[in-house]
């Protein structure tokens, strides 16, 4: 779970950049989609670095949520006697929400490949250019809360989950504790920012 973690956060970090390139106009941003499918050639095929890519990121996806379950099951096998008094002592509401937080990320994951991926899902009109296909979703409210629910949920997956990999790759000790919590809140709030401001930027129209 820790390697597949970091795996996601090394993907969502890059990703964060690639939308960050919409504030930049549409020259930039539609530059950037065109230079990620023709990377790699002619050792790879056109759109070949994103499928490798996208592989990736499935088998990742899949060994994530497996080793959830066994993790989980596990837990609950621990004890099969509930406790008498159970005080959520020390815990944040990050680390008590990662299985809710996880589901809720998996469904938006499968929406947004069906939005900018697969094009399944259309919203706010087809385009060719993707800055103009992300502008146009952006301008639609509702996808801009379900967007915002999202984000505040990565981040909060995003800050118990990098603390929960430094502790089980064994980086962490007694002493690095307060640095490694504060960089795992500052880690999940540029990510929540980041994603956050090319779509408030379209929505008040300044994209």
């Amino acid at each position: 779970m820790a390697v597949t973690g970091v795996i996601f956060l090394l993907f969502v970090l890059a990703h964060m950049y690639g939308n960050l390139k919409a504030l930049s106009g549409q020259q930039a941003f539609d530059d950037y989609a065109h230079h990620l499918r023709v990377l790699g050639e002619p050792m790879l095929p056109y759109s070949g670095f994103l499928w490798v890519m996208r592989v990736g990121l499935i088998v990742s996806l899949v060994l994530h949520v497996w080793s959830a379950t066994v993790l989980t099951r596990r837990k609950r096998g621990a004890r099969t006697q509930k406790y008498t008094v159970k005080k959520a002592v020390g815990s944040t509401l990050s680390s008590r929400t990662m299985m809710w937080g996880g589901l809720a990320l998996l469904l938006f994951i499968v929406f947004h490949i069906l939005q900018f991926t697969t094009l399944t899902i259309e919203v706010g009109g087809s385009f060719d250019s993707p800055h103009e296909r992300f502008v146009a979703a952006f301008e639609t409210w509702w996808l801009l809360a379900i967007y915002v629910v999202a984000m505040v949920a990565l981040g909060m997956h995003l800050r118990h989950g990098v603390w929960s990999a430094v502790q089980t790759l064994g980086w962490s000790n007694r002493h690095r504790q307060p640095a490694i919590k504060a960089t795992a809140l500052a880690i999940a709030l540029v990510v929540v920012v980041g994603f956050l401001l090319p779509p408030f930027a379209i929505a008040f129209g300044i994209v």
